[in-house]
């Protein structure tokens, strides 16, 4: 095995890195980055020199020289080693993304507890990178920017990412070829949270379709099937086509907008495909009520549609208030203000202001003092809006043992209490649980926030026993979250079904850091219409006189309430 000096400077250059990452021995690391320099300076590779002469070169004495030998010898360095296996493989990608050297990178593992990108991403669109030392807003926009460059050419994206390119793509698609059909498929079409590719069904020709996209800097993709190909480009997603026939094209339809379970089960069920004009057809052959993608995953979903329609399955206009918003009071962009007059002009009827708790000082969580001032602007405010209304609210830490983050005197003074882990997600499930069922058990919580704490494509969360949670919220009488912001889309819509089961309330919230994050209800309600989920059991549904009467209702002391 030959190592050449590229490859020998390249591990002293990560060493150095790490090193510093991990706040050990500066004198040594800068060492080693210095040594990284001086070796791929050099005018001859280290291989081909006598072993002896290599402690003679300029800048390299005995343990330099004895860690390069490692190298030729081995191939690699058992120090980089070492630290290789005591770093989360998130940190080392961080080293990729421009405007992160190490220094910040510590700063993000050890004081903000990130260890992906993708909680990185998360904490720069909360705005919480900026409120460190060394950082500063345009720091972190740089960052944002950087990581999303790098996350586009990784292969799977968010629903959210990669929907207005569908659009955009099938626009393009329909002025291309007028006299063909298409009609996308797959997981964009049932709404799936992670997309890996997007497909089409086309009664364009394969040769044509290679021709189009050569001459879009597109390259064709090998594929077994006959009668399909996939295209894929420089930091596009990878886009795959299936050709037929007229009388096939809707049957195809079909069978690439169900998931694999569904698919068995129906396929057990019915005989081979027909032509059919269309899907609808096909169900009803069948004798089934027509099954919308996005509901075509869980094999039970085929008996249900024997009985009878799908109904009253929550649409995005149905979301009549703003649960779960920040302002600057905590890491928002947004006064109060600003905030409330775009929930007017967006048609909301009310917006809860739940800004981040004490505990939360990265996102400049509330004192009590702070508190006391906040409710007093909202009262001034709800008194020149009427008759929308401001709810006071707080996103209340989750602490270690399950208690919340204030006394009970303090949470007594919100018209409704979110409350959510931020902290120590590290933990196993019998602690997750204890901290869960606390918290729950609180009289004065009113919604479990985002209940996983998982980052799509980032991080899965904290493991959690679904059945026990949502057995305790229906219990005392706690809503649970379908936080909508796309990166976390928790509860999973997969625990919908159950929850509706045992009458708990769900909440689709945006979880909003800015008036532009109120569109997240968008991508709330079609994880929710995964799930089945009626606009009549979904909290921000309802009208502001219903939540008003929801809320009296729940509140410790009332008739019937909590506590």
């Amino acid at each position: 095995m030959v190592v050449d000096n590229y490859d020998i400077a390249s591990q002293f250059s990560m060493l150095s890195k790490l090193m510093d990452i991990h706040g050990d021995n500066s004198f040594k690391a800068k060492s080693y980055s210095i040594a990284a320099f001086n070796i791929e300076k050099l005018p001859v590779q280290l291989s081909e020199i006598p072993r002896e002469k290599i402690f003679t070169l300029k800048g390299i004495g005995d343990s330099l020289g004895k860690k390069i030998i490692e190298i030729l010898d081995n191939g690699r360095l058992s120090a980089l080693e070492e630290y290789l296996m005591r770093t989360p493989k998130g940190i080392l990608e961080m080293l990729s993304i421009k405007g992160i050297g190490p220094k910040k990178i510590a700063v993000i593992w050890k004081e903000m507890e990130i260890e992906s990108l993708g909680e990185l991403l998360h904490a720069c669109e909360e705005n919480r990178l900026a409120r460190y030392k060394g950082f500063g807003e345009k720091s972190q926009k740089t960052i944002e920017e950087a990581i999303r460059f790098y996350q586009k050419s990784q292969g799977s994206h968010l629903f959210a990412e990669i929907a207005s390119f569908a659009q955009e793509m099938e626009k393009i698609l329909l002025a291309a070829f007028p006299d063909n059909k298409f009609a996308v498929a797959g997981g964009i079409r049932r709404q799936s949270e992670i997309i890996d590719q997007l497909e089409w069904i086309t009664t364009a020709s394969v040769p044509a379709l290679q021709d189009f996209f050569g001459a879009h800097q597109y390259a064709t993709v090998e594929t077994q099937e006959e009668g399909s190909a996939t295209f894929a480009a420089l930091d596009k997603p990878t886009l795959r086509f299936y050709s037929r026939t007229p009388e096939s094209f809707y049957p195809t339809l079909f069978q690439t907008s169900c998931s694999g379970e569904f698919l068995d089960e129906w396929n057990k069920r019915t005989p081979a495909l027909s032509p059919a004009l269309s899907e609808e057809a096909i169900f009803s052959s069948q004798g089934v009520h027509f099954i919308p993608p996005y509901l075509r995953e869980k094999a039970s979903v085929i008996e249900k549609a024997r009985q009878g329609p799908f109904e009253d399955i929550i649409q995005p206009g149905d979301i009549r208030g703003i649960i779960h918003s920040h302002s600057n009071w905590s890491d928002g962009s947004q006064t109060i203000e600003q905030m409330a007059k775009a929930c007017i002009e967006q048609g909301y009827e009310y917006l809860v202001i739940s800004d981040h708790s004490k505990s939360a000082f990265y996102a400049n969580g509330l004192s009590e003092l702070r508190i006391k001032e906040q409710q007093a602007q909202v009262d001034e405010l709800n008194a020149r809006l009427a008759p929308f209304r401001i709810f006071k609210s707080i996103e209340c830490d989750i602490l270690n043992d399950g208690s919340l983050d204030y006394a009970n005197e303090t949470l007594a003074g919100f018209d409704l209490v979110i409350a959510s882990v931020h902290s120590n997600i590290k933990m196993t499930e019998e602690k997750a649980m204890t901290r869960l069922l606390n918290a729950i058990q609180n009289p004065y919580t009113t919604i479990l926030g985002h209940m996983t704490g998982r980052l799509l494509l980032s991080r899965p969360g904290y493991p959690v026993n679904h059945r026990q949670v949502i057995d305790a919220c229906a219990k005392h009488r706690v809503a649970i979250e379908i936080n909508a912001n796309p990166r976390r889309l928790d509860i999973d819509w997969r625990w919908i079904d159950y929850a509706l089961e045992k009458n708990v309330l769900l909440s689709i919230n945006p979880d909003a850091h800015d008036i532009s994050e109120f569109g997240n209800c968008r991508y709330g309600v079609l994880a929710a219409q995964k799930g089945a989920l009626p606009k009549h059991k979904n909290l921000s549904s309802f009208s502001l006189k219903e939540f008003e009467n929801f809320l009296a209702a729940v509140r410790p002391g009332a008739p019937n309430g909590k506590g």
